[in-house]
């Protein structure tokens, strides 16, 4: 029997293969996935500049943004000029099923598409909660909590899922704002939920400073991309960003939710459509605080060089 097959007019080679070395999953069952989460996974992408995360047996992941030359021409693309590397990139755009589907026939198992809406606006903020390395689910759990409380607190309602990995995503759905504005807001959320729980969580963005407490990671916004949601990760089991719920948070672990055993946790209608409250005005107050917050990449850069002029005068 082939393990060649064609879909939707997308021809698709070495099915049943190892979808990566100890993915415990064929490319077939990416190819399925995506096939059967289509609806909802178009949802979350359509729009948006696409980066993807690709992988080949014997080889370690690798990011993609460029659509490679060798792509149909029927998947539309979306120039954006990078200032981080002094070139354009053209990102794909996923309109489709079968672009959905040629994707996950060259491994494109991780779906990141970037926070701005077609407009060039932020329609979403976004807290990354990422745990120690040792710590338990329920330290995210408790982070977690702490940031729908500082959000109920200002008058906004959220969502939360897993990231497919080790914490979760907290997302606000909003009215369309300016990069700087969102960016800023979510510095200030971040700052107030350690604020409230200095034990807990923490914004130190050099890993060394977190003492053991969930890291609240605010780089989520404008140019940054995050894992949407039903978007598998390449990881051994190949987990699945899965919406989760606030009533339910905690009753599951990240890697409950796989390639394996998603389309059995879910009905015929999308969870997280129904999680996601409509889009809502940020508080001016949390732009405001933002304004004055430096973006964790700057302070750690001058918190580096400080202890390096301290340990310099030490010697």
């Amino acid at each position: 029997m082939s393990d060649d097959e064609v879909r939707d007019g997308v021809a698709l080679k070495h099915l049943d293969g190892e979808l990566f070395d100890g993915a415990g999953a064929t490319k077939r069952d990416l190819v399925d996935h995506v096939d059967r989460f289509a609806p909802w996974l178009l949802a979350e992408l359509t729009g948006r500049p696409l980066t993807v995360t690709r992988v080949r047996p014997g080889q370690r992941p690798f990011v993609q943004k460029n659509l490679p030359a060798s792509a149909p021409d029927w998947i539309p693309v979306r120039e954006v000029w990078s200032e981080a590397s002094q070139r354009t990139v053209r990102y794909p755009l996923v309109e489709d099923r079968r672009t959905l589907l040629w994707l996950a026939g060259q491994r494109a198992v991780e779906l990141h598409p970037t926070m701005l809406d077609g407009s060039g606006a932020v329609d979403r903020l976004v807290l990354d909660l990422d745990p120690p390395a040792d710590a338990p689910f329920a330290a995210v759990v408790a982070a977690a909590r702490v940031v729908r409380q500082v959000l109920e607190d200002v008058g906004v309602g959220s969502a939360v899922k897993t990231s497919g990995s080790k914490g979760v995503h907290v997302v606000v759905p909003v009215r369309p704002l300016p990069v700087e504005d969102a960016a800023g807001a979510t510095r200030a959320l971040a700052v107030r939920v350690e604020q409230l729980a200095p034990d807990v969580a923490t914004t130190a963005y050099l890993v060394e400073d977190r003492g053991g407490r969930v890291y609240l990671d605010p780089t989520r916004a404008g140019n940054a991309t995050l894992a949407c949601c039903w978007s598998p990760r390449a990881r051994p089991g190949v987990p699945v960003s899965f919406p989760v719920g606030w009533d339910r948070l905690g009753e599951n672990v990240p890697g409950d939710f796989t390639l394996a055993t998603v389309g059995a946790a879910v009905g015929p209608d999308d969870p997280w459509r129904a999680m996601l409250p409509a889009p809502q005005e940020v508080p001016g107050v949390l732009v405001d605080e933002g304004r004055g917050i430096p973006a964790p990449r700057v302070a750690a850069m001058h918190e580096g060089r400080r202890r390096a002029r301290a340990r310099r005068q030490g010697s």
